[in-house]
């Protein structure tokens, strides 16, 4: 399952791409979270966003998280795409998601 949402900051548009699936309990957890510029310039644009998701900061958080299948995720999707804040956040890499762009 795919989150998209469509973020204008002063830098210019953005799209950010939360990722969902089921867990080994058939929770919906994420699995990634992404975000890339949108470009302008008419044509066709391929870009790929890395993939990451926020990790728990201490062994007794991730018991926890793993125990009761509550992962860490962000509630906001803005935190993604600002960046501000983003330095004290433990995240983990992903993998990543190619999106294509047609822009007239």
């Amino acid at each position: 399952k795919f989150l998209i949402f469509l973020h204008a900051p002063p830098a210019g548009p953005q799209i950010v791409v939360s990722v969902y699936g089921p867990d080994v309990f058939g929770n919906d957890v994420v699995r990634g979270y992404g975000a890339v510029h949108v470009p302008i310039e008419p044509g066709r644009h391929v870009r790929t966003l890395p993939m990451f998701v926020p990790e728990s900061t201490s062994r007794l958080q991730k018991f926890t998280s793993w125990f009761t299948g509550r992962r860490p995720e962000f509630t906001d999707p803005r935190v993604v795409a600002q960046g501000e804040g983003r330095e004290v956040t433990r995240v983990r890499s992903q993998g990543f998601v190619t999106i294509s762009f047609n822009v007239v």
